[in-house]
């Protein structure tokens, strides 16, 4: 593998925004998808989040591909939604993008603490991203089932070394999250502005 796992991502990352500096929506949706593959090297343990992800792309995708003029911007789908007041459907687009965002919030806090916690086990890694992220808007439910598929992370020494490919893994994962999290800190303070940024799962 030419680079690491996270090379495309950091790739796409340069073309998410416009130049007038507006979140555009096709290029940050593909950001979200080349993450995808590393959550495949975690096997189980990660396939709630990667099916999670992996819905709300799909749902955000049609949407754009209905009228990609109308919605190149990313908050546009949104907009619609809150001018004709379905916003808080459990599947609205303001919705998909709101978890997206979440889930990808949790990748960022996990790819940090493999770098900045070696001495750290993946499931520790991993719960503890969860608990700054995730956590507070789940239910019981949807907790319970985390705690239970955390237990099922990979070796941490193996997981890095499927992940390094020919590339400086560290280095890489900084630069992701860096460079990544500006762009779902902007997503947040939208949602916020139009009261959409707190709500929970059921």
């Amino acid at each position: 593998m030419e680079g690491t796992v996270f090379t495309p991502s950091l790739q796409g990352i340069k073309n998410v925004k416009s130049e007038s500096g507006v979140i555009l929506t096709k290029p940050f949706l593909e950001v979200c998808k080349h993450i995808l593959p590393v959550l495949d090297k975690f096997g189980s343990a990660m396939s709630i989040v990667k099916n999670d992800i992996g819905g709300n792309i799909t749902r955000l995708e049609t949407k754009y591909a209905s009228d990609p003029s109308k919605y190149e911007q990313l908050n546009s789908m949104v907009q619609v939604e809150i001018s004709s007041k379905t916003a808080k459907s459990s599947s609205s687009c303001t919705n998909g993008l709101l978890w997206l965002t979440r889930a990808m919030d949790f990748l960022v806090a996990l790819f940090h603490n493999l770098v900045q916690h070696p001495d750290w086990q993946m499931s520790q890694v991993c719960s503890d991203a969860y608990s700054k992220t995730l956590k507070k808007w789940h239910g019981w439910l949807a907790s319970s089932s985390f705690s239970v598929a955390i237990k099922l992370a990979p070796d941490r020494k193996k997981f890095m070394e499927i992940i390094s490919g020919s590339g400086d893994i560290n280095a890489d994962i900084q630069k992701f999250c860096v460079s990544f999290s500006p762009l779902l800190a902007e997503n947040h303070r939208f949602l916020a502005s139009v009261g959409m940024d707190d709500l929970k799962a059921s």
